[in-house]
């Protein structure tokens, strides 16, 4: 019985190193991991087609090249969108920027005369706040940003295909790695697959109709930007919880440029807060039913971990993540108590 105990700390000591060392590795080696994953969750998205491709007896080959062409056709049209919020910013006249800086200096030193904030009369806001702001530095910035996106999109791609051809078999690792049984790893595979594919469909329609909200939103008040807010609101929202937030947030103190600050700009934060209200709180839940039983606060812990080891990528991918560790972890008496832990309020019991 010592022997017993004595080897049950031990494994326990043991996780609890290597633990960190997994999540450190995760983060330094995120080039390959982030569109490893990213891959994996797109492929699953991808599968019931390829399904559909094999029972018609098409070829692999063709399959495969249609489902790379919905992908470029998919990024084809994210660029134009992207390219056309752009040409409108870039179509605004200098006097909405002359009017918007001069309300955010105003917001700004409102903000200062209640923090406590001294400034010296002679400094201006926006030297004051963001010396570098116009450095080459920040430039040279954005353009690495720009390449780590693209280097990361194609790898993503490169991985896509690979799980497709099933040079890389998750199923058959799930099998050999966790389950040790096939049919067990084929069944909790389905359960993976079949929520995954869930959650992101109704993550898509949800953020899909936030975005038109708000664009509508915009055009009615007459708030400059409506497609670029309207994209910006359909990307943030994939972020749960904070990305609603932020949107709303953003968009308002956008708003104080243009609106009246009494009944106008009050009335349109009160819409665009109604259309996240609709289609995140009551629309999404509805629609997802059982599928995203994860409760708040693992929400939230997963979003600042992952976030924290992967950044922007991570938070978006954070939720079906999430997900598929629960999955996991229902399956095993020893870690069906995480799985509990886990759960939200409308889960079932397995």
């Amino acid at each position: 019985m010592a022997t017993m105990e004595t080897r049950k700390t031990t494994n326990i000591l043991l996780l609890i190193l290597v633990i960190p060392v997994v999540f450190y590795l995760l983060k330094v080696l995120d080039f390959i991991f982030i569109p490893l994953i990213a891959a994996m969750f797109i492929t699953l998205l991808f599968l019931p087609l390829m399904r559909w491709f094999k029972r018609k007896n098409i070829h692999k080959g063709f399959a495969i090249a249609a489902v790379v062409a919905i992908i470029f056709g998919v990024l084809k049209l994210a660029g134009e969108l992207i390219s056309l919020s752009s040409a409108e910013i870039l179509s605004a006249d200098n006097s909405f920027f002359e009017q918007a800086e001069l309300k955010i200096n105003d917001l700004i030193i409102t903000l200062e005369g209640f923090f406590g904030v001294k400034r010296g009369p002679d400094e201006n806001v926006m030297s004051y706040y963001f010396p570098n702001g116009g450095s080459l530095e920040n430039f040279g910035s954005t353009f690495k940003s720009l390449q780590s996106a693209l280097s990361t999109t194609l790898m993503t791609i490169f991985f896509v295909i690979l799980l497709l051809v099933e040079s890389i078999n998750f199923e058959k690792i799930m099998n050999r790695a966790i389950f040790k049984h096939r049919h067990a790893s084929v069944k909790t595979f389905a359960k993976i697959e079949k929520d995954i594919i869930k959650f992101v469909k109704v993550k898509f329609i949800v953020s899909l109709l936030t975005g038109i909200g708000f664009t509508l939103a915009c055009f009615a008040f007459d708030v400059s930007f409506p497609i670029f807010w309207g994209l910006f609101a359909f990307l943030i929202n994939f972020v749960q919880f904070i990305g609603s937030v932020i949107s709303v947030v953003l968009l308002s103190v956008f708003a104080l440029v243009e609106l009246d600050t009494t009944g106008t700009l009050a009335f349109f934060v009160v819409v665009i807060t109604g259309v996240q209200a609709v289609f995140g709180g009551i629309m999404e839940p509805v629609l997802m039913g059982r599928t995203f039983s994860v409760n708040v606060i693992t929400v939230l812990v997963m979003l600042m971990l992952w976030g924290f080891i992967w950044g922007i990528p991570g938070l978006i991918m954070s939720i079906p993540i999430t997900v598929f560790l629960r999955i996991i972890f229902d399956q095993f008496p020893e870690t069906e108590f995480i799985s509990k832990l886990m759960a939200g309020p409308g889960s079932k019991e397995s």
